[in-house]
């Protein structure tokens, strides 16, 4: 019995431990699929407008990490088939909708995204630099650095805030 009672405890010990370490590390509670529930304020880069946004966002164990967002919750089909859509049903489709993938490197506070490839070519090799806020263990608030002019601004001045809610 009493090797049972010190084996429970031992295990309670070391599970205890490793979750407040995975609590306390950033780029482990980033770990898992996340589904995109808010945004506010617009983007100081990209200008888009968001009308009933939807996106998932992907980070692994390994420091990887995809995501995929429309900015329209109402993005038209192309009217005669899928791989025929005229040149303004393919703008549509492409300002509308964003999607890319890269490594990833988070510290306290912050998370950097370093975009290897992705819907717009223009994105490949840049640093998406964003402050994260943890609200609760199913929810993270990812708010972009960029200013629009190529620096960065302020936290206390960012108005452009991205939320994040866990897929369980």
């Amino acid at each position: 019995m009493r090797r049972l009672l010190n084996g429970s405890l031992l295990f309670l010990f070391f599970a205890s431990t490793l979750a407040a370490q995975s609590h306390d590390d950033p780029a482990k509670r980033l770990v898992g699929a996340w589904r995109l529930v808010s945004v506010e304020g617009t983007s100081p880069v990209f200008k888009f407008v968001f009308d009933h946004p939807h996106g998932i966002i992907v980070y692994d164990a390994s420091g990887r990490m995809a995501t995929q967002a429309a900015n329209l919750g109402d993005r038209k089909p192309f009217a005669k088939r899928p791989a025929a859509g005229t040149l303004e049903e393919k703008a549509a489709a492409f300002d509308s909708y964003g999607a890319y993938y890269y490594t990833v490197d988070a510290e306290a506070g912050t998370v950097t995204h370093h975009i290897e490839d992705g819907l717009n070519p223009a994105l490949r090799g840049r640093d998406n630099v964003r402050w994260f806020e943890f609200q609760g263990n199913d929810r993270v608030v990812l708010i972009p650095m960029e200013d629009g002019k190529g620096g960065a601004i302020a936290r206390k001045d960012a108005r452009f805030k991205l939320t994040w809610e866990r897929i369980k």
